[in-house]
């Protein structure tokens, strides 16, 4: 089993930065992907960003690409998400993921991941 814990969400003012940080425990973490998605009030769960386990491949969504950037730390079972230029619309709950194989391109489906973290709220006011 793997427990993913998010931290790090809060109020910000627009244009302000936030950095979410996703702590994993239980199994190895190292060889795995990680993601983050988020859902907006009335609004699906979306994908934000992805990397791979060895931090060679990542993804954004095209909301966020310039301005989000996912990293991780395996030594520390942590992965984070640097949220500069924050806008209204990036208000949501912020859920990490954890896709248990090793594949090189992380997946952008949420079909794909197998754990979930429990959300950080993430607020952005104008």
């Amino acid at each position: 089993q793997v427990q993913l814990v998010e931290s790090g969400g809060g109020l910000v003012q627009a244009g302000g930065s936030l950095r979410l940080s996703c702590a994993a425990s239980g199994r190895t973490f190292s060889r795995y992907v990680m993601g983050w998605f988020r859902q907006a009030p009335g609004k699906e769960r979306e994908f934000v960003a992805a990397i791979n386990w060895s931090s060679t491949s990542s993804y954004y969504a095209d909301s966020v690409k310039g301005r989000f950037t996912i990293s991780r730390d395996n030594t520390k079972n942590t992965v984070y998400l640097q949220m500069n230029s924050l806008k209204p619309e990036d208000t949501a709950v912020y859920y990490c993921a954890l896709d248990w194989s090793t594949r090189f391109s992380p997946s952008l489906l949420q079909s794909e991941y197998d754990y979930w973290g429990q959300g950080t709220q993430v607020t952005v006011s104008s």
